[in-house]
């Protein structure tokens, strides 16, 4: 039985009801569809912490820290005194397994401080509506792409968690990070963003020191997006740039799925 080419993203769990599918797959709209996605799931993620972490209290940090200007609120977020804030914030007293809950509260704060400077989101609306059946009865979220593509190749993904009573609120937090990082290696191949050429923009930058990152910054700040890519995509490449400055200063834009996945797994 031959699978259709499709993209779905469905999330049934309490209040929040969200069913979608694409399946015209010219590349401009896959492109628009995940980064709707890529909302959708950003935003849900902190929801989902609340059991591990103190999200009001990342929240409120973040209140201070986005007084700053941009240069100065991003080496706030670097200092180690932050760190420290932030290890006061996860509930956990194993070392090791607090600072796998540091890495995702520091990540969470990184997006709501630049939230209030830059966009981090990209411009499309999150998805809110019900579009199609639910594919389980079950509380879930799903995401499932399939696409035979000659130009591109083949991209099967299933990212799919069935949410019951012993399920761990983290554990659907870490599937909404996972289904970010997929959405994030994807967009570009379908946008026409050009990630080597905002590899190679920053290029000057190795190991960036604290003196360093206001440089950083600026070269953030005059990124030529019309160059990386085309024109519905400007405002996206913008977002790639933000998250490969970040790189080099060592913050991750993103809620690392990886973290919360070494967490569980040591829970």
């Amino acid at each position: 039985m031959k699978v259709e080419d499709q993209i779905v993203f469905t999330a049934h769990h309490g209040s929040w009801k969200v069913a979608d599918r694409l399946i015209d797959m010219e590349d401009e709209k896959v492109a628009h569809f995940l980064a709707s996605i890529s909302n959708t799931v950003n935003a849900k993620i902190p929801e989902y912490l609340t059991e591990v972490m103190n999200v009001a209290g990342i929240m409120s940090l973040a209140e201070e820290i986005g007084k700053k200007d941009l240069s100065d609120a991003i080496v706030a977020l670097k200092s180690p005194g932050t760190a420290r804030k932030l290890g006061a914030l996860v509930f956990e007293e194993d070392k090791k397994l607090r600072k796998h809950l540091v890495d995702v509260a520091k990540a969470i704060l990184v997006r709501e401080v630049l939230s209030k400077k830059v966009p981090v989101e990209y411009p499309e609306e999150p998805l809110r509506e019900v579009r199609i059946v639910f594919p389980y009865n079950e509380d879930h979220v799903n995401f499932t792409a399939f696409h035979l593509s000659a130009e591109h190749g083949k991209w099967r993904a299933v990212r799919r968690l069935i949410i019951d009573d012993k399920t761990p609120m983290a554990d659907v937090a870490r599937l909404l990070a996972s289904i970010n990082e997929s959405i994030t290696l994807k967009l570009p191949v379908y946008a026409g963003i050009d990630l080597k050429g905002i590899d190679a923009w920053f290029g000057e930058f190795k190991k960036v020191k604290k003196a360093e990152i206001p440089a950083v910054v600026e070269k953030y700040k005059h990124f030529p997006a019309e160059n990386y890519a085309p024109g519905p995509f400007q405002e996206h490449a913008k977002v790639y740039a933000l998250r490969k400055a970040l790189e080099k200063i060592g913050l991750s834009l993103d809620v690392p799925a990886k973290s919360l996945e070494k967490y569980l797994e040591k829970k």
